[in-house]
């Protein structure tokens, strides 16, 4: 693995410090008026999602960790863990539901999702960007109510509220972004 100077982290990285991977969550440049500069970085940990905030001076070295990104079909759900399927070995693996956090819902069948692998342990996943979606509800449109940038609530066929354009009715398909989890665009 290599090793980089405390000054050149930067957030996304993923760090092995004290014995644990890290990702830089935030990272902020410091130069006291008295003493060396040193950047203030907050870290989480891959594992079990604790925060730390650490200094690193320039002259710290710290191992920058690579991981395998693979892309992964989702099969089915079991007892709280989830099925992926590798497109090229064919191989399962299941991993705990909760991996996805509160972007759980957009999960659907066939999806290809993008799993991170540290030594043959995986550490996240990532939905795609875009997902499509049905309005399950939503409430009318209100003649004469077409304010630039008015949105109303809506509830998807996953159970999640975002706010949606007035144009926007119910069972009409629309696409999702999912790091944000807001509406993108009509389907």
């Amino acid at each position: 693995m290599p090793k980089i100077n405390g000054n050149e982290i930067r957030p996304g990285n993923v760090l092995e410090h004290n014995g644990g991977l890290w990702v830089a969550v935030k990272v902020d440049h410091v130069k006291p008026g008295k003493g060396g500069a040193f950047a203030q970085v907050e870290l989480r940990n891959l594992r079990n999602g604790s925060k730390l905030n650490e200094r690193f001076r320039s002259a710290d070295k710290v191992e920058k960790v690579r991981l395998e990104q693979r892309d992964q079909q989702f099969l089915y759900e079991t007892d709280g863990m989830l099925v992926f399927m590798d497109t090229e070995t064919y191989d399962q693996i299941e991993l705990p539901a909760d991996i996805l956090g509160d972007r759980r819902p957009f999960l659907q069948d066939g999806m290809t999702v993008q799993i991170e692998y540290h030594e043959n342990e995986a550490l996240s996943a990532t939905l795609p960007q875009k997902v499509t979606c049905t309005v399950s509800q939503t409430e009318p449109v209100v003649k004469g109510q077409t304010a630039a940038n008015s949105f109303k609530p809506a509830i998807l066929d996953n159970g999640v509220k975002v706010m949606v354009p007035p144009f926007v009715g119910p069972d009409e398909k629309i696409v999702v972004n999912t790091e944000t989890m807001e509406y993108s665009e009509r389907a």
